[in-house]
Parts: structure tokens; sequence; C-alpha cells
């Protein structure tokens, strides 16, 4: 399985009504895009100086249905419409995860 984690800081310009627009973007992409076995997204909870604002992790079966996601028009209207606007920076990585439960 392949978990792929990204992690996005806001521009100073991004509101609270910015980042519900996000969530509602992000909360249709599972519907629209059969890849995505399991998808989570939220704000920083604000425990630690430097973090991120917002982290996003999504679980595909193998590289090639992360690749398919990757690009997927509704991902990318994701992007274009509602990460891309308030974006300031923004940083990913994809890493395997064995098919054996977690601890």
């Amino acid at each position: 399985m392949i978990r792929h984690v990204v992690l996005l800081r806001f521009s100073p310009e991004a509101d609270d009504q910015d980042v519900a627009r996000l969530c509602r973007a992000l909360s249709s992409l599972p519907a629209s895009v059969p890849e995505i076995r399991r998808y989570r997204f939220g704000s920083d909870l604000g425990l630690a100086d430097g973090n991120a604002d917002f982290a996003i992790v999504a679980d595909f079966d193998d590289a090639d249905a992360w690749r398919r996601y990757a690009d997927h028009p509704a991902h990318k209207a994701v992007i274009t419409e509602s990460i891309a606007p308030i974006l300031a920076d923004r940083s990913a990585a994809q890493i395997e995860i064995p098919d054996s439960p977690e601890p």
C-alpha cells in the first residue's frame, strides 16, 4: 500500500472560509476517485510551533493507483480551485505501508 502525505502552509490572506471550502472540496474526492482507499485531512491542532497549517493523508493500493489519483481531473480541480489560491508552501511524500495491520 502507498500512503501519500501532504503538508500545506497557507498564505496570510487565507481565512476560515477558504479552509472550509478546501475541506468541502477534499471531501468530494473519495467518491470521484475510485483509487482512494482511505482519505483523511484537517487543520493542524497548533500543538507545536512551526507545524504546517493543514495535512492530507491518502492511501492507495499501489504506485499506479496513486499516479491515477494524481492525474485525475477531480484531484487537479481541487488543486487549482481550492489549494493554489491560498497556498504558500507544500511538501509531500509517498511511503510504502505494509499490508499487515498497523500497530
